[in-house]
């Protein structure tokens, strides 16, 4: 999926806000370290929204992270954005052993674009 002239919204939150995202829309009990809200995905509407959609990243739990793989903030950030992204454009890792081994792949590409800068 191509994205050019998107816009994408990203929100830092914390444990207790992503809890209550990741429960209000997923179902799902407790925090998490990413969530991602695309905007397209249902049926096609007659205009293409300008926006990608929605990625939210708990720092609390990006700190936590952080400390747990030995990764400076700015990294897992940047790790955790990609994921969000990937997500956003229909990449998938619960859903199959390819599609997971796809998005790894992908992020791991754009994690080492973002190290050469």
């Amino acid at each position: 999926m191509a994205c050019p002239d998107k816009e994408l919204s990203v929100l830092f939150t914390d444990d207790a806000g992503i809890s209550h995202l990741n429960r209000r829309y997923l179902g799902k009990k407790g925090p998490t370290n990413v969530l991602a809200f695309p905007m397209e995905g249902g049926p096609s509407p007659v205009v293409a929204p300008p926006m990608l959609g929605d990625v939210v990243i708990s720092v609390d739990t990006a700190l936590k992270e952080s400390r747990e793989f030995g990764e400076a903030l700015t990294y897992t950030i940047d790790r955790l954005l990609i994921h969000g992204v990937l997500h956003l454009m229909g990449y998938d890792h619960e859903k199959s052993e390819g599609g997971a081994k796809r998005m790894e792949k992908e992020e791991t590409r754009l994690i080492l674009l973002i190290k050469e800068r």
